[in-house]
């Protein structure tokens, strides 16, 4: 079974977009809620987003499936991200709005959590893992770019509204202090959107796991408020918006490529 496309770049760079996919496998969407059935809680167009990656020479891995059949951004154990905060698992249960994702009585037990580990999280992790080494091997050293976004308003997952632009980069364990102050200059230096480093998203298990700057890796999150380049309610994508985003997102990967 295909999970995820990726395309090998040249450049020391990989952008990873766990949370893009919303395919569900045959028979899980009667399972789900009304409202789950929609998937809300994708990280819409990201991969449109960021498309241009490729002209920097950027390798580019996108998962098919949505993460309410596995979350690939959690730890295979579903150890909490982020202890004593409302979060959601590996195989997600809970909306982003607090609302259940299954009919009652149809969440998956163990034995189907387990499965889908096999048959998705796994797999995932493996390209992932094999695209770093090989891009480490042949640089020297790797950036590991992990795109995501989210509504700007979400009461059951943090208060008041998010940032434009929230860079997390687990606390400064996962990425070198020069490749950290190096972003931080960019979003410093544009006055269109919000920003803040290491705020309430810091990075989730694939930053936090693979974030190994002593040996040549170096991971960082950005997490997006969807309200810059989408319409947070139809999910329509809005290239007007997009557009002013994208340049802000270039500058910076070209800054991941600089150091």
């Amino acid at each position: 079974m295909d999970i995820c496309r990726l395309h090998r770049g040249t450049a020391p760079l990989l952008v990873s977009l766990p949370h893009d996919g919303s395919a569900l496998p045959e028979g899980l969407a009667g399972r789900l809620t009304d409202s789950a059935r929609r998937v809300p809680d994708t990280d819409w167009h990201v991969s449109r987003l960021y498309d241009f990656a490729r002209e920097l020479g950027a390798s580019v891995l996108v998962p098919y499936y949505s993460r309410y059949v596995v979350d690939l951004n959690r730890p295979p154990d579903d150890t909490s991200l982020y202890p004593g905060q409302n979060t959601t698992g590996l195989c997600p249960v809970t909306q982003f709005s607090g609302e259940p994702v299954y009919r009652p009585g149809r969440e998956p037990d163990a034995a189907e959590i387990a499965a889908r580990v096999e048959r998705y999280w796994r797999p995932y992790h493996a390209t992932l893992q094999a695209e770093l080494g090989r891009l480490r091997a042949e640089h020297g050293r790797v950036v590991l770019w992990e795109g995501h976004s989210i509504r700007g308003r979400l009461p059951y997952l943090f208060e008041g509204e998010l940032p434009d632009l929230n860079l997390g980069t687990a606390g400064g364990a996962s990425c070198s202090p020069a490749l950290q102050r190096r972003l931080e200059q960019v979003l410093a230096a544009q006055g269109r959107y919000s920003h803040v480093v290491n705020g309430r998203f810091k990075g989730g298990y694939i930053t936090r796991h693979y974030g190994r700057p002593d040996a040549g890796v170096e991971a960082v999150q950005l997490e997006l408020a969807q309200r810059t380049y989408m319409d947070e309610d139809s999910f329509r994508y809005l290239p007007e918006r997009a557009c002013h985003l994208q340049a802000v997102l270039r500058q910076l990967l070209e800054a991941t490529l600089s150091l």
